[in-house]
């Protein structure tokens, strides 16, 4: 009894050890697959006009922002940077700053 529990467990480790190594190679070919994938797409440098900027909005800050979303979103245009009002964070400020212990 004791010698068919231990051959049992014997088969299910070998068994999950063939399927980890299964999963293992699948996904080592899948990065293999996408690394050249990447590596011969053509990287494209988007040209046109550069918008006009703001009054109060340093250079270096559109061209920063514009080097972020350039790289995570691709090849958009920023149309539009400008100072976003503060109505909602000193409303919330306001709430959080109650001088008013014990009220919930």
């Amino acid at each position: 009894m004791l010698t068919a529990a231990i051959i049992k467990s014997l088969q299910i480790f070998g068994i999950a050890a063939a399927v980890s190594a299964v999963v293992a190679l699948l996904i080592k070919a899948l990065v293999v697959a996408t690394a050249r994938l990447e590596r011969n797409a053509p990287s494209e440098v988007p040209l046109g006009t550069v918008c006009p900027i703001g009054e109060g909005v340093p250079e270096e800050d559109v061209a920063a922002l514009s080097a972020a979303i350039y790289a995570m979103v691709g090849p958009h245009h920023v149309l539009h940077i400008t100072h976003a009002g503060r109505g909602w964070a000193s409303g919330a400020r306001a709430a959080q700053h109650s001088h008013a212990p014990g009220r919930k």
